[in-house]
């Protein structure tokens, strides 16, 4: 898997990407992957392009930083969020339901609070140019089976809850992430894939400006969301292009978020 410096936001890819964003990802995956090992299996094998088989093992300067060796999988068709703070869609949700994902979490919450217990909260995997929908867990038992649901949901909680217990302690607030899942074809065994805990597929906070009662200042792909909403663009493919100083300052976001997590 190469991580490039392409990115996108509502599930469209913007025409300029972010430099160092892949590396950035890459070894974020690769520091998430071996904290949550003892949790679940995931595909990494190796992220040496010495250790890449031909003809990738030629392109080591080119895959350096930026790549990684997996085991092959059969994802399963489900995106796995866990909350642990109320905020971007699920908070919109919550105002207008009083839940997410069917999950009923009570009056009285505000924007960006913490949750009495972190809460799964399934979408749907979107084909490229389509958006992701939440779903009930209910709709995931249909899709992929009720024992392999039960131990999605519980795989990505408890690997949630030890990674925002490791990042507090670096002075950030995991708000909310993502994980994928796949089977491996060869033992059966489920394992975690694709990115782990990074700024495209989490959002973090800074610890030390945590303010429930509105947005908070974010370290991840918030940042680009925050300013296309402002753009008034629909959505839509094509997606505009980010001046300048967007790119810069996301780019910024990613790097330090590389900083606290892997030293650098």
């Amino acid at each position: 898997m190469i991580a490039t410096d392409r990115i996108s936001a509502f599930d469209v890819i913007l025409p300029n990407g972010i430099p160092a964003k892949g590396e950035v990802l890459n070894r974020i995956s690769e520091f998430w992957f071996r904290k949550t090992e003892d949790i679940i299996p995931n595909h990494m094998i190796s992220t040496d392009p010495e250790d890449f088989p031909e003809p990738f093992g030629n392109h080591s300067e080119t895959l350096a930083g930026r790549s990684m060796l997996v085991r092959k999988t059969d994802p399963l068709p489900v995106e796995c969020v866990v909350r642990g703070y109320i905020s971007g869609s699920g908070w919109e949700e919550y105002k207008k339901t009083g839940a997410v994902c069917s999950i009923p979490l009570g009056g009285g919450l505000v924007e960006s609070q913490k949750l009495p217990e972190p809460v799964f909260t399934p979408s749907t995997k979107a084909e490229q140019g389509t958006h992701d929908e939440n779903i009930t867990f209910g709709k995931v038992r249909d899709m992929i089976g009720g024992e392999l649901a039960g131990r999605v949901r519980d795989s990505s909680i408890e690997i949630y809850a030890a990674a925002a217990k490791i990042a507090e302690e670096k002075g950030v607030i995991i708000a909310d992430t993502k994980f994928e899942f796949g089977i491996d074809p060869d033992t059966e065994e489920l394992i975690l894939i694709d990115e782990a805990l990074t700024p495209d597929s989490s959002r973090f906070w800074p610890l030390a400006d945590y303010a429930p009662g509105g947005p908070q200042t974010s370290f991840d792909k918030q940042f680009v969301r925050d300013y296309l909403k402002q753009t008034g663009w629909d959505r839509n493919p094509p997606a505009p292009e980010l001046p300048p100083d967007i790119v810069r300052k996301t780019s910024e976001k990613y790097l330090e978020m590389l900083r606290l997590f892997c030293g650098g």
